[in-house]
């Protein structure tokens, strides 16, 4: 029986399309190396996001060689994209999949007849992710993605809701739509067909919110842009099946910095949204992306985009110092800013975060929350740790539910208590005990 090992790097999409080449691989009779087991075949899935995410995949590439030294290498994701010769000539690279669309392609040769269109399972996570879109059509000033993922595909919406339904009868209890562009799926479906046949997230979110059995949905990165009315009234009107959180993309509050990233709104149509949001639904979470330290941002542009984020009240902020990305437009603008300042923004805003989070748990006392069941605490005896509908972090005590700790993978009633360290307290609802 041949042996697999896997690696990957990067954003959900990619952990999607590594466990879709794994179950590929599986249906010719690989199995997953043991920890200190030698592989005959590794796949490595690559990132390059950042000078960091190129880094580590090289790295990653080289310990897999020097462990696995008899293994073919075979390399995919954006790395393996954009530098493919670079790629191929690390230790023992016997393939390069410079194009995801050619990973059906890639199982055909390994001896898969019947190719999968989606996966049954998500070893080793809790949370289950769905690929329903790849591509982006985008022209953002610091990204590199779109010249790595071009185009817009989605997937037929039968694949996907006979994945979501494997998944669940599989046991998995949270259903996480993504995409690299989330909010475009469908696009490439409706060229020819009329505005009212289009097919949009908002027809496929309300498709599987119908699906039968114990799971809820949640969506993952999008853009303002795409948070429309009919997106919002469909989250509204299955509030126990989708999760009232949204991560929406902002990367900075001030105009001018916007203009130069070559994003499509403005902060205050971004805030317009925000609270089209928290009007229509009840008490969602709204977490975001920042960048700090954009070329030519000054002082002043900072302290809007701290202002926004007040403004807006985020449960939680990604905060990222800008990274020269070689091959954008941004990595070549004038004004680049210091480390030194870039850290020291990065701290401001973080504080603030850090502040925004507790503001919006304490808004959550004693409010009832479905809670995700994803482990228990290395540290702490008695206690699980699970992710809530509103993406806050709770704890579970067996003191506070007299001594009934519920299984990993279930989803719970609980009553949101005291929150501490970025953590919300998780009690028994009235008259559950």
């Amino acid at each position: 029986m041949p042996i697999l090992r896997t690696a990957t790097l990067g954003c959900r999409v990619n952990q999607y399309e590594t466990e879709f080449v794994r179950q590929g691989l599986e249906r010719v009779g690989f199995r997953d190396a043991l920890e200190e087991e030698a592989a005959d075949l590794c796949i490595v899935n690559t990132c390059t996001v950042t000078h960091e995410g190129d880094a580590k995949s090289r790295q990653t590439i080289r310990q897999l060689a020097k462990r696995n030294p008899d293994a073919r290498i075979v390399v995919m994701g954006c790395f393996a994209t954009r530098a493919p010769e670079e790629v191929a000539a690390l230790p023992n690279v016997a393939e390069v999949i410079a194009d995801k669309r050619e990973l059906p392609d890639f199982l055909q040769r390994c001896g898969v007849v019947d190719v999968p269109t989606g996966i049954t399972r998500f070893d080793g996570r809790r949370r289950a992710y769905v690929k329903v879109q790849d591509g982006c059509i985008l022209s953002c000033t610091f990204c590199i993605i779109p010249s790595v993922r071009p185009g817009l595909r989605s997937r037929p919406v039968e694949h996907i809701v006979d994945e979501v339904q494997a998944l669940v009868a599989g046991g998995h209890r949270e259903v996480v739509l993504t995409g690299i562009h989330l909010g475009h799926y469908g696009i490439d479906f409706n060229q020819g067909r009329a505005k009212t046949d289009w097919l949009r997230l908002s027809h496929l979110l309300e498709r599987l919110a119908n699906l039968e059995g114990e799971f809820r949905i949640r969506l993952s990165s999008i853009e303002a842009t795409e948070v429309t009315r009919e997106l919002i009234a469909v989250m509204a009107k299955y509030p126990e099946r989708i999760c009232p959180h949204l991560h929406v993309s902002m990367q900075s509050g001030s105009d001018t910095v916007l203009r130069r990233m070559r994003r499509r709104w403005g902060a205050q149509r971004f805030v317009d949204r925000c609270r089209l949001l928290q009007d229509s639904l009840d008490l969602p979470a709204l977490t975001t992306d920042v960048i700090v330290g954009f070329p030519g941002e000054t002082e002043q542009e900072f302290a809007e985009t701290l202002a926004v984020c007040e403004r807006v009240g985020f449960s939680k902020i990604h905060v990222f110092p800008f990274s020269a990305r070689q091959g954008t437009d941004a990595a070549t603008m004038f004004d680049q800013i210091s480390p030194p300042v870039k850290q020291r923004r990065v701290a401001e805003l973080e504080s603030l975060a850090d502040s925004l989070r507790d503001r919006y748990h304490a808004a959550l006392f004693g409010r009832r929350l479905q809670l995700l069941v994803e482990g228990r605490l290395v540290d702490r005896e008695g206690v699980v740790a699970g992710t809530a509908c509103r993406y806050a972090q709770m704890e579970l005590s067996a003191e506070n539910f007299h001594g009934r700790l519920p299984e990993r993978s279930t989803l719970v009633e609980v009553v949101a208590g005291r929150s501490s360290a970025g953590r919300v307290e998780a009690l028994p609802p009235a008259g559950s005990l």
